[in-house]
């Protein structure tokens, strides 16, 4: 059996492309891109991801990878695969935010502890939140749908030289705004929840200024702040698992703008 340069050119790019795009998302994508994961179990399941999707997506552009034109489509396909899990990852990003802003509010903003998916130190609320998150993503099949729009961007985005546009490096700016609207919303009804406390606190010092409100308001805040958490932990649930959803439905969005 022989096989022509023309045909092997072919079958190179059919691999190359997808694997760089897939690659590039794996590295940006929450759960994939943890620091624990070695890089090299990283490129292998971009490798396998590449071989199975690679039947399925259109026929890439046969160019030399080495040429001005081949860089600029691998400089294209890294740019696609990072936001698709860039824009997954500002879902995450927003529980961090939230925790933050609540750890703030019940006095454990010095509580910090190392975070494994960023390694950064997070309050020990957005840690809490982040170990959830990501055991909900997985048991609602996030990943699989996530490596489901990348290989969907094939179809809306094929390989070439023209990747994402103007719009649509700016819809994922835009769109970046949600990391703080929605991890204020996850926590507003700890904040409201405290205010309330802290409020009533300065009722009673003002009634009774024998009192040392100190010495009795930091267990009272820590200790409601963790009844709240707890009462309102299905409602950040399911706000985590619609913001997920919609990160997944703008990245196809903005590569239609693309």
């Amino acid at each position: 059996m022989h096989f022509s340069d023309a045909q092997m050119q072919q079958w190179l790019a059919d691999f190359f492309w997808p694997f760089v795009r897939i690659g590039a998302a794996l590295m940006a994508a929450p759960i994939f891109s943890v620091r624990q994961v070695p890089a090299r179990y990283r490129v292998l399941l971009a490798v396998l991801i590449t071989l199975l999707v690679q039947p399925l997506i259109p026929a890439s552009p046969v160019v030399d990878m080495f040429g001005a034109e081949g860089v600029l489509i691998a400089l294209s396909q890294v740019g696609i695969g990072a936001m698709m899990g860039f824009v997954v990852q500002l879902a995450f990003n927003a529980l961090i935010f939230g925790g933050q802003v609540m750890a703030y509010s019940m006095g454990l903003g010095f509580a910090n502890m190392m975070d494994p998916t960023n390694g950064v130190q997070v309050p020990v609320v957005s840690q809490y939140w982040l170990i959830l998150a990501m055991l909900a993503f997985l048991l609602g099949n996030g990943h699989l749908l996530l490596l489901g729009s990348v290989a969907q961007s094939f179809h809306i985005l094929p390989v070439a030289v023209d990747g994402l546009t103007r719009a649509g490096l700016w819809g994922l700016v835009e769109w970046s705004s949600r990391l703080f609207a929605a991890g204020l919303l996850m926590s507003l009804p700890v904040v409201m929840a405290l205010l309330l406390i802290n409020i009533g606190l300065g009722v009673v010092s003002r009634a009774a200024p024998q009192l040392n409100i100190f010495a009795i308001g930091f267990p009272i805040t820590l200790l409601m702040g963790f009844v709240v958490i707890w009462i309102t932990l299905p409602q950040v649930m399911a706000g985590f698992d619609g913001l997920v959803n919609e990160a997944l439905g703008i990245g196809v969005d903005l590569l239609d703008a693309g």
